[in-house]
């Protein structure tokens, strides 16, 4: 898997990220992480939303600094896309972790959410963060073995009002 590596959002990357962002949501499914839900049509806009999340401005109370990354090969193609929590809060600590990740559809089951979390979690430790926090739900199994391929223990799950089983790993980097 060489060539593919983590990239900050950039103007350049503008029309590769609207089609990444259309591919999903014409998938229909949950748009992971929640950053990349952000309406991309003020391109412009959004990545000063994503710089402001990086450097804690204009955050809402109970938010934290995050960073956002776009994984691509060789040919610029985005692959996945990462947002990193900066800290941790109670909320995130039981239901959201350090690092959330995901892979566009036409891109799963090709070992990039493997190499996607590699990546992330030297981010991370750049970030001061030597034990990094990574959850799951309990039904999806893909990214519980990423987690676990990336050298995740599994610490106690946290179960939702809903009933929604939480899998909470720590890595340390």
């Amino acid at each position: 898997m060489s060539g593919i590596t983590l990239v900050q959002p950039n103007i350049d990357l503008k029309n590769e990220y609207l089609s990444f962002y259309d591919e999903w949501k014409e998938s229909g499914e949950d748009m992971v992480p929640w950053v990349i839900s952000k309406d991309p049509s003020n391109f412009e806009e959004m990545l000063r939303f994503l710089s402001d999340n990086e450097q804690g401005i204009g955050l809402p109370e109970s938010w934290v600094s995050s960073s956002t990354y776009w994984l691509i090969n060789d040919y610029r193609k985005i692959l996945g896309a990462v947002n990193i929590r900066h800290r941790l809060t109670e909320t995130l600590f039981n239901t959201g972790g350090h690092i959330g990740y995901g892979i566009r559809p036409s891109e799963r089951r090709k070992g990039h959410a493997t190499k996607l979390l590699e990546l992330s979690l030297l981010k991370a430790k750049g970030l001061g963060i030597d034990r990094v926090l990574v959850v799951c739900d309990s039904t999806n199994i893909a990214s519980e073995k990423t987690i676990i391929k990336n050298g995740g223990v599994r610490e106690t799950d946290y179960v939702e009002a809903d009933g929604n089983v939480i899998r909470r790993y720590w890595v340390r980097v």
